[in-house]
């Protein structure tokens, strides 16, 4: 399906405005695009596998619309006409009081296939310490493979996990730290699959993921099976652990040696007593998705719980805190 896109260039501080005028015309969905960097709570509540270097704010900002393609009718801006100078209206109205900015409106096409494709441009192949980590898309020669220790082919699709952000890379270096022998390894949010994909290549017996979006369960199993992992070896479920008992024992409490958890820090917050049940004594729990401020607050979290803690490092301003079940 095509899709004709409308872009209004505004000031910054009107984009409030013209974002309720759009909804009040019929316009469900918007895309804002600007240079406004991200206060420090702001990113402690998100965290994406691609940093964000921005150009200076210059003021403007580009909201966006789109409207369904009528392929072989009228050409978009005659089909949208009327809509389009109702906005234009709008934003004329809006000048009486507030400066809007430009106000000019460009229209360009895209496709469904195009939101699903165009990010791979921003992720290509990166090592951690010695593994080698690779989008499926991406070709090397054989010499290549052969320089790492592990080479692990991913592709998240639509599910959170290139294996590129801070928090990503802090459970890497936790789980090849920690895994020793042949552990039974948790890991939830697991997203792409990338943490339970490294922790069979690091020698885990056998891994069990869990996360709340279904689609990321399937994108763990398609990630699984792209790197030849055996079958035998993992299994994924869709589910919230927090409030989700029978999952919790379908999982089996006491059962795992390690669990790692790349989650945001106000889920850990909660997630801290169920990961206690599900290790066993002398359980490792591997925690990342924390930003810096809240690193105190999620270790008082973890030890009321009844967690000891083993270390804390930083990447940037993420952190990770790994701690133990008491013996």
């Amino acid at each position: 399906m095509k899709w004709d896109k409308y872009t209004i260039e505004v000031n910054t501080q009107a984009v409030d405005v013209l974002s309720a005028t759009l909804c009040e015309l019929g316009i469900e969905g918007i895309e804002i695009e600007n240079n406004v960097p991200l206060t420090k709570e702001e990113a402690g509540s998100m965290f994406v596998d691609f940093p964000l270097a921005l150009p200076e704010d210059d003021g403007t900002s580009r909201v966006s619309f789109y409207l369904e393609s009528d392929e072989g009718a009228l050409p978009a801006l005659d089909a949208h006409k009327k809509l389009l100078e109702e906005i234009r209206a709008e934003m004329e109205s809006m000048r009486s009081y507030l400066d809007i900015g430009p106000g000019k409106i460009t229209h360009s096409e895209t496709a469904d296939e195009d939101w699903v494709n165009n990010w791979k441009q921003f992720f290509q192949s990166f090592t951690i310490d010695d593994i080698l980590i690779k989008p499926t898309w991406e070709s090397l020669e054989k010499e290549e493979f052969e320089k790492y220790r592990h080479v692990i082919e991913i592709d998240p699709g639509i599910s959170f996990g290139t294996g590129k952000h801070e928090t990503t890379q802090l459970c890497i270096r936790q789980l090849e730290k920690y895994i020793k022998g042949s552990p039974k390894v948790l890991d939830i949010g697991c997203g792409s699959g990338i943490l339970s994909i490294v922790a069979l290549k690091l020698g885990a017996a056998f891994v069990n993921g869990v996360d709340i979006d279904e689609n990321c369960i399937a994108s763990s199993y398609e990630n699984m099976a792209v790197n030849h992992m055996e079958e035998s070896r993992y299994a994924f479920y869709a589910g919230n652990l927090i409030s989700d008992e029978a999952l919790i024992s379908r999982l089996e409490e006491g059962s795992y040696e390690i669990v790692a958890a790349n989650i945001l820090a106000e889920v850990i917050l909660l997630m801290a007593p169920v990961a206690l049940r599900l290790l066993k004594p002398g359980g490792v729990f591997i925690t990342s998705g924390i930003i810096d401020f809240k690193e105190q607050e999620v270790r008082g979290a973890l030890e009321s719980a009844g967690f000891e803690i083993l270390e804390t490092n930083g990447q940037g301003e993420w952190v990770n805190i790994t701690a133990k079940r008491p013996e």
